[in-house]
């Protein structure tokens, strides 16, 4: 017993600083947050922060811009699964096969992901340049004039083009989480298959795809949760603009707290969102847990 309680101390030491860690940084912030979202404070030290109970979760929940901005987020959520997931998972599916110049395409498919949020946004913006962007004269050499126009002013539009630029940065990123999912099924699977008169598809079917379900698990949860809070992204080509046409809770969020220093509500922003996330997170853990009794 007393060897048991000394293993017992040993591990709660080895733990402390990581547990201390998460209670500055992850569990004081959210409570921080969580009280002050239900004040008035204008964000300068040593002014007293006015009750307001619930009038800022009101006015988020009751605002116009707020489920605007959540559409464009959905937008995102819907780009993730059906362009995000699949391109990750053909790309990972190419990338674990006995192609040559495999080791190429691993490289050359996640250097997006290292070049950085803000270098393929400037990137971006330019090739959409109306004037003298790559998509502009590329459009005008096929002499599809008509089609040349300010893509980031756009409403919809804009929100489309930095999705689908999004989806290209990540791409390489989630190729990495199907990657790890194709590589650890057994080949025998796949041999046995071939004797049972599978074509390729039916092996993708029947064996890669439920086998790969921890794979979309792990993709969906980050996806939506990701997809909720988006904001570099937006921020570096557009600025949520024009007229907050492009807007995500998590631009928002920011431009409530240090544009307009209504930190009140700027939190109850952050409350609302943490919410939806571990929702839609629960939602998502609950559909895979189906699909695992399915195939168990």
């Amino acid at each position: 017993m007393k060897a048991r309680k000394k293993d017992y101390i040993i591990g709660i030491c080895f733990l402390l600083p990581a547990l201390a860690l998460i209670l500055c940084f992850i569990v004081y912030p959210v409570i921080d947050a969580a009280f002050l979202s239900f004040h008035s404070w204008k964000g300068i030290f040593g002014q007293p922060k006015k009750w307001v109970g619930l009038d800022n979760y009101t006015g988020v929940l009751t605002s116009e811009l707020f489920w605007n901005s959540m559409l464009n987020s959905f937008w995102f959520i819907v780009g993730s699964f059906l362009v995000l997931m699949p391109l990750s998972f053909c790309l990972a599916l190419l990338i674990t096969s006995k192609l040559k110049f495999t080791r190429f395409m691993k490289t050359a498919f996640f250097m997006p992901v290292i070049l950085g949020t803000t270098t393929v946004a400037l990137m971006w913006t330019y090739i959409l340049n109306p004037e003298w962007g790559a998509l502009t004269q590329i459009l005008q050499w096929l002499g599809l004039d008509n089609l040349v126009m300010d893509w980031l002013s756009k409403p919809t539009i804009n929100v489309w083009c930095v999705v689908l630029v999004n989806e290209w940065m990540y791409a390489g990123y989630n190729m990495l989480i199907f990657a790890a999912g194709l590589v650890a099924i057994p080949q025998d699977l796949y041999e046995a298959s071939v004797i049972d008169g599978c074509n390729g598809w039916q092996k993708i079917k029947y064996i890669t795809l439920p086998l790969c379900k921890n794979s979309f698990k792990i993709f969906s949860v980050l996806a939506v949760t990701g997809c909720l809070k988006v904001f570099d992204i937006v921020w570096a080509m557009t600025r949520g603009g024009p007229v907050n046409s492009s807007s995500t809770p998590a631009i928002l969020l920011y431009t409530q707290a240090f544009q307009y220093k209504l930190f009140g509500r700027s939190s109850a922003y952050s409350i609302i969102l943490l919410v939806f996330g571990v929702a839609l997170s629960l939602v998502m853990n609950r559909v895979f847990r189906q699909e695992n009794d399915l195939y168990s």
